[in-house]
């Protein structure tokens, strides 16, 4: 995880993932009313692929909002934190 996708010739599979907006605050089921604009997240989805094309990155999308199978093999490890904490956003 100390090398970028440009430091191992690597290409990127970008695929757009809606819970990342859902709060968790309130139990075990994620809310979703406070998520984001559809077409503003699409935007956003399509400009942050562009990034790593504009870098020269091989990136494939997936199809935005589609319902997707994705197969994929990890070389982690990664740690994620759900935390219910108020969380400052920088989008």
């Amino acid at each position: 995880m100390n090398l970028s996708l440009e430091d191992v010739n690597a290409s990127a599979l970008i695929v757009s993932q809606f819970t990342l907006f859902a709060d968790m605050s309130r139990g075990r089921r994620p809310s979703l009313l406070k998520a984001g604009d559809p077409k503003r997240a699409e935007e956003l989805y399509l400009a942050f692929a562009e990034r790593f094309r504009e870098r020269g990155i091989e990136t494939q999308t997936g199809s935005f909002g589609a319902d997707m199978r994705v197969s994929i093999e990890n070389d982690g490890p990664v740690t994620l934190v759900l935390s219910s904490d108020d969380w400052q956003t920088r989008v």
